[in-house]
């Protein structure tokens, strides 16, 4: 009597495994069950991936950064000997490119590279965009980690995949569909 009674327990639990297969198949899951996966989440928020990231900052180098060393170089100075005699234009295109940059994160959230690659800059806590004192913050120590090359690999031990900007001014880079 035990052993029919384990074995209709099995036939019952095959066929509520089966039904749910069913229905996540058909895109019909319980809303009881999307609305905890969206709260696991909210409590453990993981950055965007990093070859996303990388590819979203060279794109920004050449649509922002280029443009304007090419300009500083052969239109303000007198060719690349000259500029690369002048700390001054280097400071400048780093100044310049980070009004941009910093323009960016302020009102779209999102750098030309973050667009295409549907990424998005919010803050931790309010998921909205930063706000100027931070973007700013958070460029200096980019340029901070940048220098130092140590701080450029921190993203590759943590878990979050957090810059050391993300995690100083409590920022993260989302994925987030532009539509």
């Amino acid at each position: 009597m035990t052993s029919k009674i384990s074995h209709t327990n099995q036939v019952v639990e095959v066929t509520n495994l089966m039904a749910r297969w069913r229905d996540i198949k058909h895109c019909r899951e319980k809303t009881t069950q999307v609305e905890t996966s969206n709260q696991e989440l909210n409590d453990f928020e993981i950055s965007a991936p990093l070859p996303s990231r990388i590819k979203a900052f060279i794109v920004d180098m050449f649509m922002i950064m280029m443009p304007i060393a090419y300009l500083t170089t052969y239109v303000f100075m007198d060719g690349k000997d000259d500029f690369q005699g002048s700390d001054g234009a280097r400071w400048a295109i780093s100044i310049i490119y980070g009004l941009i940059i910093i323009t960016f994160w302020i009102t779209k959230g999102q750098t030309p590279g973050h667009k295409a690659y549907e990424l998005k800059l919010v803050d931790s806590k309010t998921k909205k965009n930063i706000s100027l004192p931070k973007a700013i913050l958070r460029y200096f120590v980019f340029l901070f980690s940048a220098v130092t090359i140590l701080f450029s690999f921190i993203p590759f031990f943590r878990k979050d995949k957090k810059t050391l900007q993300d995690i100083l001014t409590n920022t993260i880079v989302i994925s987030h569909s532009n539509k």
